[in-house]
């Protein structure tokens, strides 16, 4: 499956073009690695997602087409939600 449609269904990140925009930033890393948005996942593999001020770190455990809100959890596990601190302006 295609890295931002992984995160659109696991609902890591809500839309897929926002998921494509980020990933093309190179602010997601697959298993070390930049990743692109039309990147193939697959079970197991390490994401490393950058957004703002949060860093998270999930394994993917499932992989589905589609799946409900309550399951979508259930696609991954958090390994590591790291917040860093805002840098003083001056």
């Amino acid at each position: 499956m295609r890295l931002d449609k992984f995160l659109k269904v696991s609902r890591i990140i809500k839309r897929r073009t926002v998921a494509k925009e980020v990933a093309d930033k190179g602010r997601i890393f697959l298993n070390g690695n930049v990743a692109k948005s039309s990147s193939t996942v697959k079970v197991g593999d390490e994401l490393v997602l950058e957004f703002g001020t949060k860093t998270l770190t999930v394994r993917i455990d499932k992989i589905v087409e589609t799946t409900k809100k309550d399951e979508a959890t259930d696609m991954y596990t958090v390994i590591q939600e790291v917040y860093k601190e805002k840098e003083p302006l001056f």
